[in-house]
């Protein structure tokens, strides 16, 4: 048997043990021997995605990234803010840990995402909130992708097990949104024909939401009674996608729209590809495209046939931009953030 597999093995005894009393030495097991990042993939990561419905409250966005690394085990490797939308999205990584019948037993994500939620909540009311991009609540998302070695499978246990805890913590509602419900396919269409989980769960008009106090849909995790402070939150595991967005020079939203909707799957367009326009900014609009199979229909495809369609509106278009990186990135951010973090 290959050296280093013994290692791994004795290092994956030894952290179950270790757990309880110290969680510390869990990083430096299972990631020190060996280091290659061929290795690494071999590994358990999870990836969670946290979307706020904030930008602009500096303060309120200190406190949750303070939250977000109490832990130290949790790394956010990336936030995308945009002050148009009021709106930012954390990229967390952490590892799972198993027992010796490959269950689930911990993650640093859980308590990392409490924390940030409990910050969040105490620092945003959604009543008082602005901004162009639709939002169901305080904190709109929270979605599990895979990373490494994870299983969609883990990532949706994961899931549900958080939506269980920070559902009944916070007494918020929760619909979960995995491949195989119903819900997945509302989360992915619902923002772009904005009416937000249909049926009337929560409807837009442009820029503003109006929240109901009883909701139609019976949530999966919380009351039937909604908190205007606080809305409500979808959480789910979802295979990985990529959210890319397209700059339209123009104030057009209706000529906007049309493009988005065509090129999207509801209206004929690319299977795999969602999309929603919307303002961005006084001088221009956007559409934002969520890549449900990136592979399969990629970000240059989406451009090309955005373009076409624009120039048929005579809009300009501009180039459009990942809000996040590619796995293998967030896998090396990773590291190289938890390496600091240990030497530090």
């Amino acid at each position: 048997m290959d050296m280093n597999l013994k290692i791994n093995e004795l290092a994956i005894w030894v952290l179950t043990l270790l757990l309880v009393k110290n969680v510390k030495w869990i990083i430096f097991l299972s990631f020190c021997f060996p280091k290659d990042m061929k290795s690494i993939k071999q590994s358990m990561l999870l990836c969670c995605k946290l979307y706020v419905s904030e930008s602009r409250n500096h303060g309120a966005l200190d406190s949750i990234e303070r939250a977000g690394r109490l832990d130290g085990e949790t790394v956010i490797v990336n936030k995308f803010q945009d002050q148009a939308y009021n709106r930012i999205g954390y990229t967390l990584v952490s590892y799972i840990v198993h027992d010796s019948t490959r269950n689930i037993i911990y993650s640093p994500l859980q308590q990392s995402l409490q924390s940030m939620l409990e910050a969040a909540y105490e620092a945003i009311n959604l009543e008082l909130h602005c901004g162009a991009h639709p939002r169901l609540g305080v904190v709109d998302d929270i979605v599990f992708h895979l990373l490494a070695q994870a299983s969609l499978e883990e990532a949706t246990w994961f899931a549900r097990k958080a939506a269980a805890d920070i559902g009944n913590k916070f007494q918020c509602q929760y619909f979960y949104m995995m491949q195989h419900t119903p819900w997945a396919n509302l989360w992915t269409s619902s923002r772009g024909s904005l009416v937000i989980i249909a049926p009337t769960l929560w409807a837009t008009n442009g820029a503003d939401g109006i929240c109901q106090e009883v909701l139609p849909e019976k949530p999966d995790v919380g009351p039937n009674m909604v908190s205007q402070a606080r809305g409500i939150v979808m959480i789910g595991a979802l295979p990985w996608d990529s959210m890319y967005n397209i700059p339209i020079a123009s104030t057009d939203i209706s000529a906007t729209r049309r493009s988005a909707w065509t090129v999207s799957a509801r209206g004929g367009g690319l299977p795999t590809v969602q999309t929603l326009g919307l303002f961005h900014g006084k001088d221009s609009t956007e559409i934002g495209c969520q890549l449900l199979e990136p592979n399969r229909f990629g970000a240059g495809q989406v451009q090309y046939q955005v373009e076409m369609l624009a120039a048929q509106e005579g809009l300009d278009v501009e180039k459009g931009y990942f809000t996040d990186f590619s796995p293998d990135m967030i896998i090396e951010k990773y590291l190289k953030l938890i390496s600091e973090l240990q030497n530090g």
